[in-house]
């Protein structure tokens, strides 16, 4: 089956990123054809720097190998690489509801956060994502939670053009993972982990220093309670040990049995332990990637993709009555 999902390029990846993403696509790269895009059209809904927008698409490429994916099972690439997202953005844009669009949560936060900045971009941003699904006839999409209505959206967009033109898209279905699927924040277990975030000490970050991981953890806020177990009424204790968790690769009856008496303070140095033997071969690989090795990954990888989405625009535009190729 084909798998797509991307990473926009901003921010810090984290612990939440992998837990809740990358971990997965471990999993599937060996049983799908697996498409991993670096997501630079999205990021730029929201002001950049164009110096670190480079900087930042280089390096989440760097940590997708990193962390294990082999671009020989793999199409790793850029989003901007490949004309035809836009292209098909716009053709599904004319599909889109106005009403629809206007009511996606994450349009709405992200409106509050960046008020002075609310472009087309950011309010369409939905209908590029279907475009970077859809044009792969991805059957499987790994999420989190949090882009459940995105997916839904989609879903409704490739009915509807299918309705109307015939068959054409493969209507993908969302893969979230229960465990840790939603990593929150460490400073706010109500609220999800963002590698944006205003304050550092809200993530725990892929290529944060040890020192830092360690200040981030003793600072992390934890509830009134005392019993270090899985409840969901003490939210920040829940959240630490949903990351203690899938990086030990323990079970919740092992856990709380290990720390039955142990106070908040000493597991949160165990917690430290974890993080850190997940984290230092981690960036030890990633150190080692060099520029040159993976700009060629991506531009093999763009090859590759843009081969099928050409194939998928190209069947669009003759469904929709466009003169292909005329001169």
């Amino acid at each position: 089956m084909r798998v797509f999902s991307a990473v926009q390029a901003t921010g810090n990846l984290h612990i939440g990123n992998y837990i809740g993403a990358i971990k997965n696509w471990l999993e599937l790269q060996d049983q799908h054809q697996c498409f991993f895009s670096v997501a630079d059209l999205h990021t730029i809904t929201i002001k950049q720097d164009p110096k670190i927008l480079r900087q930042k698409t280089l390096e989440i490429a760097k940590i997708y190998l990193a962390a294990g994916l082999d671009p020989k099972k793999v199409i790793i690439f850029i989003q901007s690489h490949i004309k035809e997202h836009t292209e098909l953005a716009w053709i599904l844009g004319t599909l889109a509801n106005f009403s629809e669009l206007k009511r996606m949560t994450q349009f709405k936060e992200k409106a509050e956060q960046h008020f002075k900045n609310v472009n087309l971009g950011l309010f369409s941003y939905p209908v590029l994502q279907a475009a970077d699904i859809l044009l792969y006839q991805t059957e499987i999409v790994p999420v989190g939670e949090d882009q459940k209505q995105h997916m839904e959206f989609t879903k409704i967009l490739a009915k509807r053009f299918n309705g109307l033109f015939g068959k054409t898209f493969v209507v993908p279905e969302a893969l979230i993972k229960k465990q840790g699927a939603r990593i929150m924040g460490l400073d706010n277990p109500l609220k999800k982990m963002s590698k944006s975030a205003a304050s550092p000490y809200n993530y725990l970050g892929l290529l944060d220093s040890q020192e830092l991981i360690r200040k981030k953890i003793a600072k992390a806020v934890t509830d009134s309670g005392t019993e270090i177990k899985f409840l969901k009424n003490s939210p920040a204790i829940f959240n630490l040990l949903t990351i203690y968790q899938v990086l030990s690769g323990q079970s919740e009856k092992e856990i709380e049995e290990k720390f039955k008496n142990s106070n908040y303070a000493e597991f949160k140095k165990e917690l430290v332990k974890i993080v850190l033997e997940f984290l230092e071969p981690f960036q030890e690989r990633f150190y080692k990637i060099k520029d040159k090795e993976v700009n060629e990954i991506l531009q093999d990888g763009s090859n590759k993709a843009r081969k099928i989405a050409q194939k998928t625009i190209k069947q669009v535009k003759e469904r929709m009555g466009f003169i292909i190729n005329a001169k």
